[in-house]
């Protein structure tokens, strides 16, 4: 008889891209998967491998408003008691969430219910709604081993790396062809939604600034917003450059793999990405985050020398201009940082889960 796991995880794709990788690997191993998120899935909801979607209520906290806090506290516990009925019905035989604060009712359904959990954590630093819901959990996967956790959670805690999705494994195949002299450089740029607005700000006036002779040499693929995409074309247009920007790109990981550059945030999946496919990279953690997760996930490839993180205050047009024709012209440099990237990647992280995901089901099966 087919097992089943319910899977949760943000609306976002640094928390959806591990949880689909999970599910391509359990569905290969017979198991049957479901999803619970937010409606912020919508736009990945099509790709996910799940039998069915449950879009369950969640809330953000922000800031110590308390109105707002009232808010997310009675939709918290709204998404709490929908999870509830979720797991009653499915009955799944494990719990698996992927962190962000709409893996808070599933995870919480779950422990009132008795299903066994496990908490995957990404970063390098456990983020706000993980160290909630970690005391009540199975078991925690993490990417690289998490420093400073307190005893009872370092001892559930299981180094399996972040999963990548099978996209990106089969666009790991192509091997990193440097930029030859006088030839084309193809630049790739991409970010969540604070990320995308900074870089659409940035990346213009940062190429006006280069010689026509290398301006001429770009070939640049930019995500953006879909309020700055039109602005940014034109920019581009206008300078001459050949650029294609988009709000999201559907094949992202073969982008990565054809690009001499990415520029981007430093999110776990975006570094997981990185490695995997062997890319090297100008990293612009987050900033302002409580945890500084994005800080802490850069220096995995930094200190691999696979990557060069620059803090945003420190990253003008003036700067970026010089970096790009610093990049451009040290092919070799760029070559050497791919394979630094790549040696640290972490391919068989989603068997690696995958097998802890049945670990724990079949402990569960031999108690009951």
């Amino acid at each position: 008889m087919s097992k089943t796991v319910l899977l949760t995880a943000g609306g976002t794709g640094g928390h959806l891209f591990p949880a689909q990788a999970l599910a391509s690997e359990l569905l290969r191993r017979g198991w049957t998967v479901e999803l619970a998120t937010d409606e912020r899935a919508d736009k990945y909801g099509t790709a996910f491998p799940a039998r069915k979607v449950h879009i369950i209520s969640s809330e953000t906290i922000r800031g110590r408003n308390p109105i707002l806090l009232a808010k997310t506290a009675i939709n918290l516990l709204l998404g709490t008691f929908q999870a509830r009925s979720v797991i009653k019905t499915l009955k799944p035989d494990v719990v698996a969430g992927f962190g962000g604060y709409p893996t808070f009712p599933p995870m919480f359904a779950a422990r009132m219910t008795g299903t066994p959990s496990i908490l995957h954590e990404a970063n390098g630093v456990m983020g706000r709604a993980n160290k909630m819901l970690a005391k009540g959990v199975t078991a925690i996967a993490t990417s690289v081993p998490i420093e400073n956790l307190p005893e009872d959670l370092a001892g559930k805690q299981i180094e399996t790396g972040n999963p990548v999705r099978d996209a990106v494994l089969d666009a790991a195949e192509l091997a990193y062809d440097a930029p030859r002299p006088g030839g084309e450089f193809k630049l790739l740029v991409f970010g969540g939604s604070q990320g995308a607005r900074f870089f659409s700000d940035l990346l213009p006036p940062a190429v006006e600034q280069l010689p026509h002779e290398v301006r001429s040499r770009l070939r640049i693929v930019q995500q953006c917003r879909a309020e700055d995409m039109e602005r940014v074309q034109q920019a581009y247009e206008a300078l001459g450059v050949n650029a294609e920007c988009a709000p999201f790109f559907q094949d992202m990981p073969q982008r990565i793999a054809q690009s001499h550059l990415v520029i981007c945030r430093s999110g776990a999946s975006s570094v997981s990405e990185l490695s995997v496919l062997g890319r090297p990279s100008l990293l612009v953690p987050l900033p302002g985050a409580i945890d500084q997760d994005q800080a802490a996930n850069a220096k995995v490839l930094e200190k691999a020398r696979g990557a060069w993180p620059i803090r945003q205050v420190d990253l003008h047009s003036e700067r970026l201009a010089k970096e790009i024709i610093r990049f451009m012209n040290a092919p070799e440099m760029l070559e050497n940082a791919a394979e630094n990237a790549r040696s640290v990647a972490k391919p068989d992280a989603v068997k690696r889960l995958a097998d802890l995901v049945e670990k724990v089901a079949n402990k569960q099966g031999e108690r009951s």
